[in-house]
């Protein structure tokens, strides 16, 4: 590659399925190969093989019940170095030039939380260097280095914060590989009626992502919309068949009906204070015990702040510390779903149809929120989410289709 002839630069980011084993470790990298053959400078970006994170984190609570936090970064970050270096290996043994990279590295400079921290900035120099003499570089996702030099990770579904924050720094194309084709309209596992989302704006896929949707990471997004960055999610591709997967973009056309897609999770903590000005001791609280915290409820008697459970490591243990006359304490998990959409609340219909539907099949409400792109309803954590989800789907996604074709 010539140095006088401007080289497209594209990161590829390999979730966790896409690697999972040897041979797909191979096909990644032939899949790497051919991209570069075609004159591309190429970063790779790998998330850890399979379920390797989950059986990280089962061993350390086998040695301690409530591992320690920094200890527990530097153990999971073993996974996505794995990874790392078997992809670089075999794109060696393709006879193609490559690095991997830690996160500390690569120059992936988070905040000093862990099991959770954000990108504050991107140092590429040794990427830069190494793109510089013709090599691919793979890098090792979900993992950061603080000011401090602490090891720390991004929370589940990091790898794709790693990917876009690089693309952000390289000024490259940005492109998320998994198991699924695109970004599709509820979660295919549970809804059986699903829909393959061709574009999406920023806002809708960030609001997908935070109520429960698994193709992107929200910090990620946010990281493309405040950059500017285009985002492809796609498919691996298996035997050379194409995909079209799904752009993730500042414009995308407005949704059918007002109802883009359908979110839902089916576990959400809950922290409850007995008086509104419990506030600042509840952040203070998740903040002593590096606790994650969601969507914030304030009332004129009571305040709750629902808790994601993905990166909640000790939540239980530091809630059963709580004294009984405490200001706050833990109250019953719930679930959630989420009717996400461009413009979503200028038709006041939606929320009472959806409410209506819900009561007819006898779900409980136990809550309800709005932003400019999302309705959440608070319903019995378990089952009774996924039931919502098919439901709300059927009615504002499956049926507006059919009725516009």
């Amino acid at each position: 590659m010539s140095a006088a002839v401007a080289v497209q630069m594209v990161v590829m980011k390999f979730g966790g399925s896409s690697v999972a084993d040897v041979a797909k470790i191979k096909r990644v990298a032939a899949l790497v190969k051919r991209r570069r053959d075609q004159g591309a400078g190429v970063v790779v970006v790998v998330s850890a093989m399979g379920k390797t994170t989950d059986g990280l984190i089962a061993q350390a609570r086998e040695v301690a019940a409530e591992p320690n936090r920094r200890e527990l970064d530097m153990l999971l970050t073993v996974g996505e170095r794995a990874s790392a270096a078997l992809t670089t290996m075999a794109l060696l043994d393709l006879g193609v030039p490559a690095l991997s990279l830690t996160g500390s590295q690569a120059g992936i400079v988070t905040s000093a939380t862990h099991a959770g921290a954000r990108v504050l900035e991107v140092r590429p120099y040794r990427v830069q260097d190494a793109l510089a003499e013709g090599k691919v570089v793979v890098l090792a996702g979900f993992q950061g280095v603080s000011y401090a030099k602490e090891i720390t990770t991004l929370g589940r579904g990091g790898s794709d914060t790693t990917a876009v924050a690089m693309a952000a720094a390289l000024d490259a194309t940005c492109e998320i590989y998994s198991d699924v084709d695109g970004v599709w309209s509820s979660d295919p596992r549970v809804v059986p009626d699903t829909i393959k989302l061709e574009a999406l704006s920023y806002e809708e896929m960030q609001e997908l992502a935070e109520a429960g949707a698994r193709v992107l990471n929200a910090q990620a997004v946010q990281f493309a919309k405040a950059k500017g960055i285009a985002i492809y999610a796609l498919q691996t591709p298996h035997d050379g068949e194409a995909r079209t997967g799904t752009v993730v973009r500042k414009d995308a056309p407005p949704p059918v009906g007002g109802v883009r897609g359908v979110a839902h999770r089916t576990l959400l903590h809950r922290l409850i204070g007995r008086r509104s000005d419990a506030l600042p001791a509840m952040l203070a609280f998740l903040d002593l015990h590096h606790l994650p915290s969601g969507q914030i409820v304030a009332l004129d008697d009571r305040v709750e702040i629902l808790v994601p459970p993905e990166d909640a490591h000790g939540f239980a243990s530091a809630c059963a510390g709580l004294a009984p006359d405490a200001l706050f304490g833990r109250g019953d998990d719930v679930g959630a779903v989420s009717l996400v959409g461009q413009g979503i609340l200028e038709d006041r219909r939606v929320i009472a149809a959806a409410l209506a539907l819900l009561h007819e099949h006898a779900i409980a409400v136990h809550g309800a929120s709005t932003s400019s792109f999302r309705v959440t309803f608070l319903v019995p954590a378990g089952a009774s989410a996924e039931q919502a989800a098919r439901l709300l789907h059927g009615r504002f996604v499956a049926s507006e289709r059919v009725e516009t074709r």
